[in-house]
């Protein structure tokens, strides 16, 4: 059938390759929560959809698990669907996610989660596999562009054929490398239709039928392993010594081995699905008596061979052949495999002065850090601690501001600082942004708004999700309802517009909120300058005008 497409290259990131690869697939939607380094899977698959103009959503969510649970109420009308978020989202969506596999879904489901070794932009390096692992849900896991495409178009299927989600992990290096991707035929939008009568009850988990559907996941292993084997490879050698290569690992090997052939003569296991079946494993290490394991992050697959391993010696990060912690380089590769360092490259020597990150020219953040030290410095509290969270304003805790001292995870200001004031530092100081407020902030809040204790709160609202490139926030001038609607007295919720001009008016607004003697919230609204220029919230601007055109 003349489907009027010929095959397209294209060059993308890693992630931009997943979506065209989703978009091609034929997905009704897309949803995620903006999150480096996967914010751009999401924003290439907007791109395309709102090209098309053909009834497909794309839709940035709250946070992580309320994404999760819309594109799992796509897959349950029987569509296809992308959802998309970085590895310490999954924690944010982990209820949705391990249940949906006791459920199962419907249309075909897929899930983007970028990993971050190194720590790029990151809190934490985690290795999501683990957590695929523990859902008992298959996870696919790329080395290059063109298998970003490849695994994501045929991820649909095989989550169609297990009705179970299927995670696509990639990691920076990958998600942010571009290259060269060829697309094939698309396929049509459309639905499998709703689950059948008979299969409701296995959506409503309620004890009995939780325990029912939890055998039937088990049951899934064996038509899971059959389903991953071909994407997993034994490749027999004439050495001992063997390789367990996956993801970037894979990719970096195949690199040096161009200067290296003869380590093409080791047998090897490339891995490239989970789960990973036992009899594989005892095949290949039964090929090898020393074998060396090239993966990221977290020893994974690593554990996978020592918990099989009699007499074979396991190379890797757990006996520190390789660094336990950061990126998989490959520097590290050739240390390990003896492949000689490129000749005639010296070490740049060049003196370069540290550019620590800094805030944008003009951001409100630094005049609403400035107006609160000096509020605190007149009440007296010039040395309380500030709970901060993450976010642009997390800057503020270097020089010359010293003006955060804990910045955890997404919303934990809010809790800690009521915490710490349980405790007895009072007055407790805390600040988040508007869209991370959204985000976790808000289950804190409403023991916040009715504590019975000195607590202020300032809500940096830039109107954007700035920091991972100026997403729009659903509750773009909302707080102020949202607060008073969660319990705070609108006495003590005070908006102010963070300019230097307005510094007097600022710091005795937020002097007045730290003496009170109660819960205080500060809403700090000044848009993003980055945001500003892009014109992110210029439709609801226009909207709000003309409604008070009437």
């Amino acid at each position: 059938m003349d489907t009027g497409w010929s095959q397209a290259e294209v060059v993308a990131l890693g992630v931009e390759a997943v979506a065209y690869a989703a978009f091609d697939a034929g997905i009704k939607a897309v949803f995620g929560y903006p999150g480096t380094p996967s914010t751009e899977g999401f924003e290439r698959a907007e791109l395309l959809i709102r090209a098309e103009n053909a009834g497909r959503r794309a839709h940035w969510a709250a946070n992580e698990k309320v994404a999760y649970e819309l594109g799992l109420g796509v897959s349950y009308a029987g569509y296809r669907t992308l959802v998309t978020m970085k590895h310490v989202g999954l924690n944010v969506a982990m209820d949705a996610f391990v249940n949906s596999a006791l459920t199962g879904v419907q249309g075909g489901f897929v899930l983007l989660v970028a990993d971050d070794p190194g720590m790029h932009s990151s809190q934490n390096e985690q290795d999501s596999r683990y957590l695929a692992d523990f859902a008992h849900v298959p996870c696919l896991e790329p080395a290059t562009g063109q298998e970003a495409y490849d695994y994501t178009r045929e991820a649909y299927g095989l989550s169609e054929r297990l009705k179970l989600p299927v995670m696509l992990r990639l990691v920076t290096r990958l998600a942010h490398c571009r290259g060269s991707v060829a697309r094939r035929a698309p396929d049509p939008v459309s639905s499998v239709g709703l689950p059948h009568p008979s299969e409701v009850p296995g959506w409503i988990l309620a004890p009995a039928n939780a325990r029912a559907q939890y055998q039937r996941l088990k049951q899934k292993l064996g038509p899971l392993l059959a389903e991953i084997s071909p994407y997993n490879r034994l490749v027999p050698g004439a050495a001992r010594r063997g390789l367990a290569l996956a993801g970037l690992g894979r990719a970096l090997f195949f690199e040096l081995a161009r200067e290296a052939p003869r380590l093409l003569d080791w047998p090897r296991l490339e891995v490239s699905g989970l789960p990973l079946g036992a009899d594989l494993i005892d095949r290949f290490l039964g090929q090898a008596d020393e074998i060396f394991v090239f993966e990221e992050d977290y020893p994974y697959v690593e554990d996978l061979l020592r918990n099989h391993a009699a007499g074979v010696a396991v190379h890797g990060r757990r006996d520190r052949t390789l660094s336990p912690t950061g990126e998989l380089s490959a520097s590290q590769v050739r240390d390990v495999l003896g492949i000689e360092h490129p000749a005639g490259k010296a070490p740049v020597t060049l003196s370069v002065p540290p550019r620590p990150p800094r805030f944008c020219e003009g951001c409100g953040h630094v005049d609403a850090v400035v107006a609160l030290k000096e509020a605190l410095g007149r009440v007296g509290a010039a040395g309380t601690r500030i709970f901060g969270d993450i976010g642009c304003y997390a800057l503020a805790a270097g020089a010359p501001y010293d003006a955060m001292h804990a910045c955890v995870e997404m919303g934990a200001s809010v809790g800690m600082a009521l915490g710490a004031a349980f405790a007895g530092l009072q007055p407790g100081v805390a600040v988040i942004g508007d869209s991370t407020f959204v985000h976790s902030g808000l289950p804190g809040f409403t023991s916040f708004a009715r504590a019975r204790a000195n607590l202020t709160l300032l809500i940096m609202d830039n109107r954007a999700t700035g920091m991972t490139g100026q997403q729009p926030v659903e509750t773009v001038d909302s707080l102020e309802r949202i607060v008073t609607g969660l319990g705070m007295d609108p006495a003590h919720v005070h908006t102010i517009v963070p300019l230097a001009r307005r510094h007097a008016d600022n710091a005795a607004v937020i002097e007045a909120a730290l003496r009170h003697e109660g819960p205080s919230v500060v809403i700090c609204r000044r848009e993003c300058v980055q945001a500003s220029r892009k014109g992110v919230n210029r439709e609801h601007d226009l909207s709000v005008r003309e409604a008070a055109r009437g």
